[in-house]
């Protein structure tokens, strides 16, 4: 078994019009043995911008703790909020920077610029990004999420419709997937609110 499919993780991120969503399942593991049910990979750095993190948990957390630590300097240094796009790059500088003992982490970045457009990509545990104008994926649970999304997502969603297909992929995929599940946690995110719901999946 791979090192990142140790904890087992779903992430997967999707584009609307003006507008994005981000979900992840919520199961913890050590292999098979589920730990907990109510793990959060979704982590928020400003209102317009959103990291799930998924692969090995542990590398996770420490990984999620220097981007906020990074994220914060930034703020007070530039006194504004960083863009997707620059999060993207320090993110993925942070990955590069430890390519030889790496994070065993699959980064998901979501945001809304400032002109409202919506950005997603995602990375490896060495930090080359994927950009990808309207789903990007990553965890265990992957290539179900690949066939999910390509079969269900359609341009410019309105935001109601953007969550019900990202739900629906999302609970779709992780039922091919033993190494996640337990629930969904999604964000909708508009250039005016962050919607947050929890979805209830199969309990097994």
């Amino acid at each position: 078994m791979s090192i990142f499919e140790y904890n087992g993780s779903a992430l997967v991120a999707m584009v609307g019009k003006n507008c994005f969503a981000i979900a992840a399942d919520r199961r913890l593991g050590v292999q098979l043995q589920t730990i907990a049910t109510d793990f959060q990979r979704i982590y928020k750095m400003h209102d317009r911008l959103f990291i799930g993190l998924s692969g090995l948990a542990t590398d996770a957390q420490t990984l999620y703790q220097r981007l906020v630590f990074r994220h914060k300097l930034y703020q007070l240094r530039e006194e504004r909020d960083m863009k997707p796009e620059t999060f993207a790059n320090l993110v993925s500088a942070i990955l590069y920077e430890k390519r030889f003992g790496p994070y065993f982490c699959q980064p998901v970045i979501a945001g809304l610029s400032d002109e409202d457009k919506p950005f997603i990509c995602t990375m490896d545990s060495i930090g080359a990004k994927e950009l990808a104008k309207d789903f990007v994926v990553a965890g265990t649970a992957s290539e179900s999420l690949y066939g999910a999304c390509e079969a269900m997502y359609k341009p410019d969603l309105e935001p109601e419709e953007l969550f019900e297909t990202i739900s629906q992929a999302l609970l779709a995929s992780v039922d091919r997937d033993c190494l996640s599940g337990w629930g969904g946690h999604v964000y909708l995110v508009t250039p005016t609110e962050i919607k947050e719901r929890i979805l209830k999946g199969r309990m097994d």
